[in-house]
């Protein structure tokens, strides 16, 4: 049954694509096509990454409240976008080289977060809640900071800040397109060749440690997939905090299902097929172009508090 569940989401991903890309198409065909194709593979770079990176960190975090965003990933990126701007000017900023700037960013992203998770799990990966924690602690000392040097910055380059700092799928470049989709790609691998361990830690690590699986080391390895993950979706388009809460609620919900197997395919396929329907949508049928993101914050963020407050107290 589940297995059945995986693929009408894969048909569904792929009808919506489709849809994505011959709806209304006109001539120029081939111009057009050409942009829809860069913009479609962005969404779905996007969406894959960010559901199945959730719900790998759900996993080893033994919470389905929380997405990687937590951590302080968006206000890491908002903070690299205003220490940009605010060193090298908006012209500066605006000249950089686009595939130098992502891969800086996503290095920088990828470096931040493996340092937090081996620094505070150097003792053994027992006390991730600790690291949940400082990360949230980070994050604020982070926007506190971005906040600071955004008041010094010129009202020009504090709207080139502002810019760059919520998700735009308009204007992806196809070669750090094609560098994400080849790190995903291997992320992704490597995520499914964890899913039987992934399944054995899910039972929580006492009992996992106790079936002979080397617990430290798979919560590590996990989150250093989970780190590249997000950061190369953060680094293409901007940070979207909640698509991957939604993305694996739903895949869990749909499924039925504890099999990782199943799950971080689904989750890549949920979180996929919502931003391309809802870029369809609101792109196609309303005429908007940037409404996306803050809808699929607004929908996450609701998503959040109704699992929060649902919740039974112990």
């Amino acid at each position: 049954m589940a297995e059945r569940r995986l693929w009408i989401l894969g048909t569904a991903l792929l009808g919506a694509a489709a849809l994505f890309l011959a709806w209304n198409l006109r001539a120029p065909v081939e111009f057009i096509l050409g942009l829809r194709v860069t913009k479609l593979a962005a969404l779905v770079v996007v969406g894959a990454a960010t559901g199945a990176a959730t719900v790998l960190f759900q996993t080893v975090a033994g919470n389905r409240l929380i997405t990687p965003g937590i951590v302080g990933f968006d206000a890491l990126f908002v903070f690299l976008q205003t220490m940009l701007v605010l060193a090298l000017g908006g012209l500066g900023y605006a000249s950089l080289p686009g595939m130098e700037k992502f891969l800086l960013e996503a290095a920088c992203l990828v470096i931040s977060a493996v340092a937090l998770f081996g620094v505070l799990l150097r003792k053994g990966a027992g006390d991730v809640i600790r690291m949940i924690l400082t990360g949230v602690v980070l994050g604020v000392l982070l926007r506190g900071l971005a906040g600071f040097a955004q008041r010094i910055l010129e009202p020009s380059e504090f709207a080139i800040v502002q810019q760059s700092s919520f998700a735009s799928f308009g204007a992806v470049a196809r070669q750090e397109l094609a560098v994400a989709g080849v790190l995903l790609l291997a992320a992704l691998a490597g995520a499914m060749r964890l899913a039987p361990s992934l399944d054995v830690a899910a039972l929580g690590r006492t009992k996992a440690r106790t079936l002979g699986l080397d617990y430290d080391r798979l919560v590590l390895v996990t989150l250093s997939l989970v780190a590249a993950m997000i950061a190369v979706s953060t680094a293409l388009v901007g940070p979207v905090t909640f698509l991957g809460l939604l993305a694996a609620s739903l895949a869990y919900g749909w499924l039925g299902t504890p099999r990782h197997a199943l799950l971080i395919p689904a989750a890549s396929a949920i979180g996929a097929l919502i931003l391309v329907a809802g870029q369809f949508v609101f792109e196609r049928l309303l005429d908007y172009q940037s409404t996306l993101a803050v809808i699929v914050e607004f929908a996450g963020g609701l998503l959040f508090l109704f699992l929060v407050l649902r919740r039974p107290r112990p």
